[in-house]
């Protein structure tokens, strides 16, 4: 029910706690047992866990012949879902919640949530090249721009993204003649892959 409509439930008597009628404002406590119409309600808390995905599973329920992240998980996490996907072949930072205000948080464009991958190319990038990446490559949906890009290691590279179309990384720097060999989201908003968690290891947050 909505919030006002749970307020007029207590006000008309319908809630009690430990078997006493309720007032609004009154704590629940672990342990407390709460009823409303003299039934018992389960009061279940959220669940968060980050899950360290290998290449080659997908973010969907429904694999229609590949492995899914599920696969992956025990039963009790089953009902997860995943907050801002990973493609098949991508791997790394997983959230799965079923938090939806959670969710809406990490994942809706307003918050603006930056993401962070490691990115290994085909090739190193030119100068140039670097310079279209941070200033906008056209794509069919629009354009596309790195909010950071860092150099680590011959053609690998610490790449930052305000935004998360679908393939985004892998379609800009394709326009651009590069093939991605390794994409891993190391990091999402303030949450960052422990080097620990080992793929296909999950934690729960």
């Amino acid at each position: 029910m909505s919030r006002r409509s749970a307020d007029t439930a207590v006000k008309t008597g319908r809630v009690t706690i430990n078997l006493i009628k309720a007032n609004l404002g009154d704590a629940v406590n672990s342990g407390d047992e709460v009823r409303l119409d003299d039934k018992k309600l389960i009061i279940r808390h959220s669940t968060t866990i980050m899950l360290n995905k290998p290449p080659g599973y997908v973010c969907s329920r429904k694999g229609q012949g590949n492995k899914t992240v599920y696969e992956l998980l025990p039963e009790k996490y089953r009902r997860l879902k995943p907050v801002g996907r990973l493609d098949k072949d991508s791997s790394g930072l997983l959230v799965m919640t079923d938090d939806g205000k959670l969710a809406n948080r990490l994942s809706h464009p307003r918050y603006q949530k930056d993401k962070t991958y490691l990115v290994t190319l085909n090739k190193k990038l030119s100068l140039p090249d670097k310079k279209q990446l941070l200033t906008g490559v056209g794509l069919d949906d629009g354009l596309s721009k790195f909010l950071k890009l860092k150099d680590c290691s011959d053609s690998t590279y610490e790449v930052v993204l305000a935004e998360g179309r679908n393939r985004q990384i892998r379609r800009t720097l394709d326009a651009l003649g590069y093939e991605v060999i390794t994409l891993k989201r190391i990091k999402l908003a303030d949450l960052a892959l422990p080097v620990s968690l080992r793929p296909g290891d999950y934690l729960d947050l």
